[in-house]
């Protein structure tokens, strides 16, 4: 049975010299980037130092032990360092792209550089939380002014993990007759619309065994499951993965966040790990989509979110997907 990592005991919760973070308030009006030179000072660790400290998740509320999900509303550099060591089985993740998005409460413009160094401390604060066996799927995007930001990130980043997989999210597929999914096409002519995004499969030492089949696809050709010796109509997937968003008619059912995923990507990142009641991790929950995938798939997760709108949208989401 697995003990909960947010637990206030002390052989869980790392104990260090920081504050709790205070429950979020709206920034809309005034939006800083979480970590960067502008950050304002109340979401900044305090100094002053506590023995015993303690993480209070915003939902659920009050909460218990027995809590499979939770989320946490503040910066994930100063949340993180509550978690337990090696506690987390799989962090699905996609971070603000630095392409001037509209996040309530992120400036999604930095220098490059700057954006380069805040993801690289980023992803230092989740190895040390990722379990030895675990796996970080973290889900980037260039742009045409910004062609080569997600293979800079992945290259800063291999000092940290090995780059076990490579998977490409395709967003829309055209045959000669039709075209099928969504993307946000370019304007001009110079550029060809993005029809993809990138998942880079992060891991400890690049050792990680995988349930492929959890995820495989029919065999069209049914012959090849007795001619080949294989046990079920299934096959791996491979790395590129066709998953189109469901059509939204207006901002309200996208749920106001310019960067949200299809709940099938995170789905499939849980089922190909592997791992029975896994705790799954996302340190930019955004409206809550990798913890609705979560509980779909009977894990547990951890959702941090900078912005309290974004949690209060998640928070109601994963109470629907628990039917209360």
């Amino acid at each position: 049975m697995h003990q909960p990592p947010w637990s206030d005991s002390s052989d869980i919760m790392k104990q260090q010299a920081i504050t709790p973070p205070a429950p979020c308030t709206d920034d809309s009006a005034n939006p800083t980037p979480s970590g960067g030179r502008a950050r304002a000072k109340a979401d900044r660790p305090s100094k002053k130092k506590t023995s015993s400290p303690s993480l209070r998740p915003v939902w659920p509320s009050p909460a218990s032990a027995k809590d499979r999900h939770r989320l946490y509303c503040g910066d994930c550099l100063t949340v993180l360092p509550f978690l337990a060591e090696g506690s987390v089985d799989v962090i699905v993740t996609s971070p603000p792209y630095n392409l001037d998005l509209g996040y309530a409460s992120y400036l999604d413009s930095r220098g490059e550089e700057e954006y380069l160094d805040w993801m690289t401390q980023v992803a230092a604060a989740l190895k040390r939380v990722m379990a030895p066996g675990g796996s970080f799927f973290l889900n980037v995007s260039g742009s045409p002014s910004r062609p080569w930001l997600p293979f800079e990130l992945i290259v800063r980043l291999r000092t940290l993990f090995v780059l076990q997989n490579h998977i490409v999210w395709i967003k829309s597929v055209a045959t000669p007759t039709v075209s099928v999914g969504h993307y946000k096409p370019v304007n001009g002519k110079r550029f060809l619309n993005h029809a993809q995004e990138h998942i880079f499969h992060l891991t400890h030492k690049g050792d990680v065994k995988l349930d492929r089949l959890a995820i495989g696809v029919p065999y069209k050709d049914k012959s090849n499951i007795v001619r080949r010796g294989h046990a079920q109509d299934l096959r791996c997937r491979g790395n590129t993965w066709f998953i189109p968003y469901e059509t939204v008619r207006s901002k309200t059912q996208k749920f106001l966040h310019p960067g949200t995923f299809p709940v099938t990507l995170p789905r499939w990142c849980i089922r190909l790990h592997g791992v029975a009641d896994a705790l799954v991790l996302d340190p930019f929950m955004g409206t809550g989509t990798t913890g609705v995938a979560a509980q779909a798939e009977g894990a547990r997760s951890i959702g941090i979110e900078l912005d309290q709108g974004y949690i209060s949208i998640a928070a109601n989401r994963m109470m629907e997907a628990e039917g209360g």
